[in-house]
């Protein structure tokens, strides 16, 4: 019988000892830094604009390069987080992120902007290593939930960022500086905060329940040989983890689009002063505190009740309801209305999200990172192709929300269809490790 650290069965928020509670509260909350930064010049487009004279066209190209390089970002973080473990690639992350964020400000041209928020969208990989992190930190039966919370929290700093960036810029504001450097100097506060976390998570997490990559004994060493037979390309030879590539698409990467968008959508449509607009914008984003946790709270039950299958089920059901939700948002010309609508959209949106999540972790168990980072790239995917339709000159955001709610209908489709598959039983991908033990040992992959 091992004496390994367990997986934790249950997620105990006052519990801030053990390794996975521990690596539950830091993750969620590095990751809320890092969503702080990804996104803290979005509400303060509007003066952004202004200062450096963007087109529409401009902001669509600068809307993409946000989320662009997250794809490969994604990727390659999820595959480093299987070679060196979560604790380093964070902490790498981190360091590296902070940079753009405190040095955007020296943009003087739209061509130097551009390049800044390019490189801010690294940043957007810190997802892959929040899930990889959670996923081997919690028993099955509440991984689903442990990511959904966890990445739900996190996100809500998409939200704060919408209503806290613009306090800030107000505040530079009221110390007597000018527009084009109020908005420069806001975008230190969180460049500083993703660099104080790279050293918080370096000294205050664990690589798994065991401990670190270097700790582990023996046996661990000998898991982590098997674990690189399993290639890059073969874990994403199952079909599976393409449609929930798509699946991402269709409900992060419209959250990462809203989160870009919202404040310029109503400033231009509703009239709304910068303040106002983002903080409306901004309760899109809080929805996170509970809606993506209820998408892994719901596909855990259907997990349990359904295997793979009811949890797939489940995500097709969320991304349906998300689909119509933006049809209706996309159509409404009263304030009111439009926030109501938007909420709505939101709530199935972040289930859908946090649905998605508790799939990921039982495609294949040797290989949590590389599909964590393919799915999650698929987000960003999404949010780039979202991005194409802003930028056009000849298509209104609310034109370009319509066909949005359509394609979310269409792929939540290919998620219903996926959830008839034969190949879906959870039971089958649980027998698959289980003639494994060394591998279940030290890295503890049962429920116990």
């Amino acid at each position: 019988m091992s004496t390994l650290p367990l997986k934790a069965t249950r997620i105990n928020l006052l519990d801030f000892k053990t390794a996975p509670m521990r690596a539950f509260h830091i993750t969620w909350f590095t990751f809320f830094i890092c969503f702080f930064g990804w996104f803290g010049i979005a509400p303060l487009m509007p003066i952004v604009r202004e200062d450096l004279g963007l087109t529409k066209g401009q902001i669509g190209n600068i809307i993409i390069a946000s989320v662009s390089i997250t794809v490969f970002a994604r990727v390659f973080f999820g595959w480093l987080c299987d070679k060196i473990g979560p604790r380093i690639s964070y902490t790498i992350l981190l360091l590296l992120g902070s940079l753009p964020v405190i040095f955007i400000g020296l943009s003087n041209s739209y061509e130097t902007f551009l390049l800044f928020r390019l490189a801010i969208g690294v940043i957007g990989a810190s997802f892959v290593i929040t899930q990889y992190h959670t996923s081997v930190m919690f028993a099955p039966k509440v991984v689903g939930t442990a990511n959904a919370t966890a990445a739900g929290w996190g996100n809500m700093g998409g939200g704060a960022t919408l209503i806290i960036m613009p306090l800030i810029f107000t505040a530079f504001i009221g110390a007597g500086y000018l527009n084009s450097q109020a908005w420069r100097y806001s975008m230190v506060v969180p460049g500083s905060a993703l660099f104080i976390m790279a050293f918080v998570y370096y000294f205050f997490t664990k690589d798994t329940p065991a401990g670190n990559r270097n700790e582990l004994d023996e046996a661990n060493a000998d898991v982590n040989a098997n674990k690189e037979k399993v290639s890059f390309w073969n874990a994403c030879a199952d079909y599976r983890v393409w449609v929930l590539f798509l699946a991402y698409g269709a409900c992060f990467g419209i959250e990462i689009t809203i989160d870009n968008i919202a404040s310029l959508y109503f400033v231009d449509n509703f009239h709304l002063g910068l303040k106002e607009a983002g903080l409306i914008a901004g309760l899109f984003g809080m929805m996170n505190i509970f809606a993506r946790a209820l998408g892994g709270i719901f596909g855990d039950m259907a997990g349990k009740r359904g295997g793979l299958k009811g949890r797939i089920l489940i995500l097709g059901i969320f991304l349906m309801c998300e689909g119509v939700g933006i049809i209706l948002f996309s159509s409404m010309t009263s304030l009111a209305w439009a926030i109501a609508a938007m909420l709505l959209f939101a709530l199935f949106l972040k289930m859908s999200n946090g649905a998605t999540y508790s799939v990921v972790p039982f495609l294949n168990k040797r290989a949590v990172g590389v599909i964590s980072g393919v799915v999650g790239a698929g987000g960003n995917v999404g949010a780039v192709m979202a991005g194409f339709l802003f930028k056009s000159s000849e298509i209104s955001y609310q034109e370009g929300l319509f066909i949005i709610g359509v394609s979310v209908i269409v792929v939540s489709c290919a998620a219903l269809l996926l959830s008839l598959s034969k190949n879906t039983a959870e039971e089958v991908l649980t027998s698959r490790f289980s003639s494994e033990p060394k591998l279940e040992e030290a890295f503890v992959l049962s429920e116990k």
